[in-house]
């Protein structure tokens, strides 16, 4: 980063933190040996949290026949793994302010971090990357973006020159940020989510959706890379550009197909995308 980054950090730091009780479900599922009851007993104690979660849980996103009625029996049903991701997805939602200076459509956004979720946990399912967890990668495509956020609440002035550099079609917006902050809005990310305490996979996962030519690929960064692609590609919400690329070669080969093998293998985008919008909505 550039001479910017102690700003950068700065910006980082003022961003609002989770709930206690979030930050206590993202502790105790980071220890292997955590039990669901343990679980349950955290997120009992917030109970708009827990109503929260629970109609998430009913909703057609997960598609379950039975209704659940509590924490614990989401936890058997779901697992911790799905439990823990679904709380995490409502906090981040929850936790990030809805307007800010740089006039940056905080609805266009998270339709299109939806889409890009939604997309990414569905390339999970195919096992395209068999490592990547599908639930991690909704996670992941959910808060790909967020760094964009941390701008455009801090930096708000340099943050609306770039989206104008972009519109202008001069660059690339990750380009421009690079321009004009010396960091982009996923190293910017990345170390949102290192402050938050998130799992070290949705660090790198969120640090490399921008970085398909690295030697050290990860699959959630893979997989949220095509996903990204495709939901700017079929113009599901708008974060800042439209600007559409291609799979590198060596990303087509790891997920054994091209952008449009996996747009033509994906279900109805649409209709996960309304199913996804529980977590605006809970």
């Amino acid at each position: 980063m550039s001479s910017n980054h102690d700003t950068l950090f700065r910006a980082v730091e003022r961003m609002p933190a989770f709930p206690k009780s979030v930050q206590r479900v993202l502790a105790l599922t980071s220890d292997m040996q955590c039990s669901p009851k343990d679980l349950v007993e955290v997120i009992k104690h917030d109970p708009i949290f827990t109503l929260k979660i629970l109609k998430v849980v009913n909703s057609p996103y997960i598609g379950l026949v039975q209704k659940i009625t509590s924490i614990h029996q989401a936890a058997v049903y779901l697992g911790l793994n799905t439990l823990k991701n679904i709380a995490l997805n409502l906090a981040t939602i929850g936790t990030l302010p809805k307007t800010n200076k740089a006039e940056f459509d905080m609805n266009a956004f998270w339709a299109h971090s939806l889409a890009v979720a939604s997309a990414a946990q569905k390339i999970g399912e195919m096992r395209l990357t068999p490592d990547a967890e599908p639930e991690d990668l909704f996670s992941v495509g959910l808060m790909h973006d967020i760094g964009k956020v941390v701008f455009a609440l801090y930096m708000p002035k340099e943050f609306r020159q770039a989206l104008a550099m972009v519109q202008d079609g001069l660059m690339s917006l990750h380009d421009a940020e690079l321009e004009i902050f010396g960091a982009n809005h996923a190293d910017i990310g990345a170390l949102l989510a290192e402050k938050w305490d998130l799992p070290e996979t949705l660090v790198q996962g969120i640090a490399l959706h921008h970085s398909p030519f690295t030697e050290d690929p990860v699959p959630l960064g893979d997989c949220v890379f095509a996903a990204n692609q495709l939901c700017k590609m079929l113009a599901f919400g708008f974060a800042g550009e439209y600007e559409v690329e291609q799979l590198p070669k060596a990303m087509q080969e790891r997920l054994t197909m091209d952008l449009e093998g996996i747009m033509s293998a994906l279900p109805d985008m649409e209709e996960e995308l309304s199913k996804a919008n529980v977590f605006i909505h809970a």
